[in-house]
């Protein structure tokens, strides 16, 4: 029998060259291209693509009407296209080209929507009301932990405005000179914790002989408008780990009246930092998932609000698209500039960008690194790009984003959140259990079929767009769902206690 190709696969553009099979297709399957037919003599995974016409060696392939790499030898219509196949070519790559970008129309401040956060003294708005216990040093780490823990939901059963006590612990802080760049990177890290929207109040436990000092940790915190009376305990000169451990908790019992004195209240969505991010791509990524948050993303912008993208490896071969938007042309330069430091970055490594898909994503139907990061780039929407951030920078502008961030989801995570991220959209299409204590974070599969199997992980379901669901009804329902979660709703990860050992600083050199 001859299937038409609609039946079994998703052409996602006139000019592709390649569909994605909408289910396991068994090899002697013949399906119906175009006006001619093809028999597939291999099976082809759900996800994975099938080419729809001739394609010469060291041509290039198309999916979303962009480059996704060049053929390595003749691939034959029909014919399975993956790693055997397919590979990179910078040659193929596209090239950025700047492009004039309609101002966003915003809605009207009357018909804005609003979610119930906690007012900061800054401006800013709160998702969550956190004391945080953050760990100068992993010396500190054990100390951190049991200050933090000793406060069981017990124990602030009478502080009901209190949504937790979270230990940041980390495996840095000492053996780095104290001039790099990864001693600044990880200061502004816990500094952005410290000072971030979520929490009401910060304690700093260092050991005491460290590179990164209690009180020059303190200084850079110095700018936070929060009751820091006692910032910082220093296990030596405190007299070891249970004297710590003791005053750390009597220092947070005496912070607990007043991070409890807070109160949501109506908060406008200019006051909403959104962290977008993705773990586990597979094919449908880029088709059902990502789109949908980047309508999310689009919406939350017309509203006032700021996403932030990461993952600057996940953009290599899509950064056009990106700075074809950019708001100026300055702005464009310096994304293309954070994507050039990566390429030196990983020659310097000895490593390659498309090493950045994992086992998980080429099972999914993943070829190459260009594939990934065009699919990523969805969950951005289609809005300008008015803003690039170096890592755990604080996020000032409003609108679509960028930091330059690892691929690496709990190091990307970090980053965003500490620069002020409240919240995290995350997709995923292999299946994900990521959380973050200190911004809740809403998973989206890309697949019906992870959703039902990981019910108890996975917020919402976009696979049902494959079902003929339409993309704009389950943005809705992910829009909707965040300002829920914003006002106070767990999210999946977060009803379960994920997010505590998510917390984890970019570093980028040796240790001394």
């Amino acid at each position: 029998m001859t299937l038409p190709l609609d039946q079994v696969a998703v052409r996602l553009h006139p000019a592709d060259d390649v569909a994605i099979a909408k289910a396991d297709l068994a090899a002697g399957t013949v399906v119906l291209l175009d006006e001619a037919r093809a028999t597939l003599w291999q099976p082809i995974p759900s996800g994975h693509k099938l080419a729809l016409r001739a394609i010469a060696q060291g041509a290039p392939v198309r999916r979303y009407g962009q480059v996704i790499g060049v053929a390595r030898r003749p691939i034959a219509p029909g014919e399975h296209v993956h790693t055997h196949n397919l590979g990179l070519d910078d040659a193929g790559r596209e090239a950025a080209v700047a492009a004039h970008v309609p101002p966003v129309d915003l809605v009207p401040e009357a018909e804005r929507r609003t979610f119930m956060g906690y007012a900061r003294p800054d401006g800013r708005a709160g998702t969550r009301n956190l004391v945080a216990v953050i760990a100068t040093v992993n010396c500190a780490a054990h100390v951190v932990q049991a200050i933090a823990h000793h406060f069981t939901p017990q124990r602030l059963a009478p502080y009901v405005h209190v949504d937790g006590v979270v230990p940041f612990t980390h495996a840095f802080g000492c053996a780095l000179p104290a001039d790099g760049r990864d001693y600044a990177v990880l200061q502004r890290t816990l500094a952005g914790v410290a000072c971030h929207p979520n929490v009401g109040a910060a304690l700093l436990v260092g050991l005491g002989c460290e590179v990164n000092q209690v009180s020059d940790q303190a200084r850079g915190c110095g700018l936070c408008a929060m009751p820091m009376d006692r910032p910082g305990l220093v296990i030596q000169d405190q007299g070891g780990i249970q004297a710590t451990v003791q005053a750390g908790i009597e220092a947070v019992a005496a912070l607990l009246p007043q991070v409890d004195a807070a109160r949501r209240t109506p908060q406008p969505l200019s006051r909403l930092t959104v962290a977008l991010q993705c773990g586990g791509s597979d094919g449908w990524s880029g088709v059902t998932a990502n789109p949908a948050v980047g309508l999310v993303s689009d919406a939350l912008v017309r509203q006032g609000g700021t996403v932030v993208l990461g993952e600057t490896p996940e953009i290599t071969g899509a950064e056009h698209l990106l700075a074809a938007r950019a708001a100026t042309p300055e702005v464009a330069r310096q994304l293309l500039a954070q994507v050039r430091w990566w390429e030196a970055y990983a020659r310097r490594m000895g490593i390659q960008l498309d090493d950045n898909r994992s086992v998980g994503n080429a099972a999914g139907g993943l070829t190459t690194i260009y594939e990934k990061s065009l699919g990523a780039v969805a969950k951005a929407g289609s809005t300008p790009l008015v803003a690039v951030y170096d890592y755990a920078e604080a996020v000032a502008a409003r609108g679509v984003t960028f930091m330059n961030t690892p691929g690496y989801d709990p190091v990307s995570v970090t980053g965003q959140v500490a620069g002020g991220c409240t919240l995290v959209l995350f997709t995923t299409g292999r299946g994900s259990v990521f959380g973050f204590k200190l911004a809740p974070s809403i998973k989206i599969s890309t697949t019906t079929a992870l959703y039902e199997r990981m019910r108890g992980d996975i917020d919402v379901d976009a696979g049902r767009v494959l079902a003929g669901a339409r993309l704009e009804d389950v943005a809705a329902e992910v829009f909707d769902l965040a300002l829920a979660v914003a006002s106070g709703r767990p999210s999946k990860s977060e009803a379960q206690g994920v997010g505590e050992a998510e917390f984890v600083p970019w570093q980028t050199v040796g240790t001394l």
